[in-house]
């Protein structure tokens, strides 16, 4: 599997791609530059929306838009205009991270704090009803969040614990429980599961992606040309398109890469609430 960069401008920190089905398009953001940005790969067009503020990461939303969670919380762009949902009870000097939504359309994102305060941070579920709740706290910095193929098991990032979690997951209540230690790798960032349930896993620091056995054990690895590899996604008609976001250390990164894998992913879930 060979990587491509895909002709966009290079971002200071490209974090969360998700494939946008109904769209056929993939979205990205720059969190600290506060910027969207959504590619058609058809013709490798790319659209930005600047939002003004940082943005952890963004998903479509089933009623049309998009959901968000910027630096102050859950917030809602449909129409040329931004609504804030929820915010969530952080401290001044905290802001949203990652995130992504289950099948029922559940959107759980995490916070940290600016400077990494070590426990600092939360994860939380927006249900449907725009119901925002705390499920976790103490993290530090909240990262990939991704299910199993059924649903049963939530797979979850703090990146300076130094691995992956895993959680058992009831899709109908949304509710998790019994965490503990997937697998054990060095700068764990963002995450997505194929349909096989494998887990893929951004190695920040690392230099490359690695696909994990159901067993948390490494299956293969994917090096990618930049030292803080953020985040990956399966994109495409048929999710056999891997993405992989990085982000700039200095010297190099902020690209957006891709490459056609034999594996597929799951398709990323949109969030499914009340509309104003």
């Amino acid at each position: 599997m060979k990587l491509e960069k895909v002709p966009v401008p290079p971002a200071t920190l490209g974090e969360g791609p998700r494939w946008d089905a109904a769209t056929a398009t993939l979205l990205w953001v720059d969190i600290p530059k506060g910027r969207v940005h959504r590619l058609d790969p058809a013709g490798d067009e790319q659209e930005t929306i600047d939002f003004g503020r940082p943005v952890g990461v963004a998903v479509p939303d089933a009623a049309g838009g998009l959901m968000v969670a910027l630096r102050d919380g859950f917030a809602r762009h449909a129409d040329g205009r931004t609504e804030l949902v929820a915010r969530p009870p952080e401290p001044p000097g905290n802001r949203m991270n990652d995130g992504a939504c289950d099948r029922a359309g559940r959107f759980f994102a995490g916070t940290k704090a600016e400077d990494d305060t070590p426990g600092a941070g939360s994860l939380y579920r927006l249900g449907p009803a725009r119901t925002c709740e705390k499920v976790l706290d103490g993290v530090t910095i909240s990262n990939g969040i991704g299910w199993s193929p059924d649903e049963r098991l939530m797979y979850y990032v703090d990146t300076v614990t130094d691995r992956v979690d895993v959680f058992d997951y009831d899709p109908e209540t949304g509710d998790l429980d019994g965490r503990r230690e997937f697998a054990a790798l060095p700068g764990p960032d963002g995450l997505t599961v194929d349909a096989e349930g494998h887990v893929w896993v951004a190695l920040w620091g690392g230099g490359a992606v690695v696909r994990l056995r159901p067993d948390g054990r490494t299956d293969l690895t994917v090096d990618v040309p930049a030292a803080n590899v953020t985040s990956c996604a399966f994109g495409g008609p048929d999710l056999d398109v891997l993405y992989v976001t990085t982000a700039w250390d200095g010297s190099a990164g902020g690209e957006l890469w891709r490459c056609r894998t034999p594996h597929t992913g799951l398709p990323a879930n949109p969030y499914r609430g009340l509309t104003p």
